[in-house]
């Protein structure tokens, strides 16, 4: 994250109980089982697919999603449908857990920083799902936009996070339109649409409204020890907005308004139904 939001206090965690031990023991290693066997299929459909596309690789990539958004005791409801265009899509950002999220709603591919490529093991399993790495040099600028230009040509639904940085989840951060600078150039313009996606947890009753948010100073470890061990009966809500041309808008400036306009429009919504309100 470029930029850390830290304009809320972490909400108190308590000890986790034995019970609740032995559940977030249970809990990861079934993720572990299940993501080197995903690994496995994975590697495997890649190599065939360079032979005949099958489309199987990425399945297995939505079921693992899907699989890891359950063990960390949260079910996905969709609203709204992905769309059928060539382009990307744009999402506010709560933390971690929001990958398993998209993943599971949608066949998407994640662009993340560059450093991301070196960490043990993460690295490998990201660019086995086809993660796009951005490096900030100046000098690489013109190879990323070639780069994200061809995967989005290509097909490749990318995922974005516009916010720059996460959140409490409970709110939406100004969209930062540097990252729609990726569809600048004429061919993208008239070929690609960006489809804006709101993201809403809602915790089980007994935990804090912002408990699957992660920011700040939180510390990664105790935010999965929290949510392995505590999270259950959770539910979140992907919510698919109407996709938008991105030459129906004069700038990336206008283009980011609306997506921010349409993925805060929808986290008011989806917070009113549940009798919240949008921090102030």
């Amino acid at each position: 994250m470029s930029v850390t939001w830290n304009q809320a206090e972490p909400p108190p965690l308590r000890r986790p109980r034995a019970a609740e031990r032995l559940r977030m023991a249970l809990r990861l290693l079934a993720l572990f089982a299940v993501t080197y066997a995903g690994i496995v299929f994975v590697v495997l459909f890649n190599l065939l697919e360079r032979l005949a596309p099958l489309g199987v690789a990425h399945r297995i990539t939505c079921l693992w999603g899907r699989i890891c958004l359950s063990l960390c005791g949260v079910r996905v409801r969709r609203v709204g449908r992905p769309m059928t265009h060539r382009g990307a899509v744009v999402a506010n950002h709560a933390g971690w857990i929001d990958i398993f999220a998209l993943l599971a709603a949608d066949r998407v591919y994640f662009v993340s920083k560059a450093e991301v490529a070196g960490w043990p093991l993460v690295g490998w399993l990201s660019r086995q799902i086809g993660t796009v790495y951005i490096d900030r040099r100046r000098t690489a600028a013109r190879r990323q936009r070639d780069q994200l230009a061809e995967r989005l040509l290509a097909g490749d639904r990318l995922a974005f996070f516009p916010e720059g940085t996460s959140s409490d989840g409970r709110r939406v951060l100004p969209f930062r339109s540097t990252i729609f600078a990726a569809f600048e150039t004429p061919a993208l313009r008239k070929a690609l649409w960006v489809q804006p996606v709101t993201l809403v947890y809602h915790p089980a009753p007994d935990l804090p409204r912002s408990f699957y948010g992660w920011w700040g100073e939180m510390g990664l470890k105790e935010h999965l020890t929290a949510v392995f061990a505590l999270s259950r009966g959770a539910e979140v809500e992907v919510i698919h907005h109407a996709p938008l041309r991105v030459d129906a808008y004069p700038d990336r400036k206008a283009l980011a308004r609306a997506c921010e306009a349409a993925v805060r429009r929808g986290m008011e919504q989806a917070l009113a139904r549940a009798g919240e309100a949008l921090p102030g």
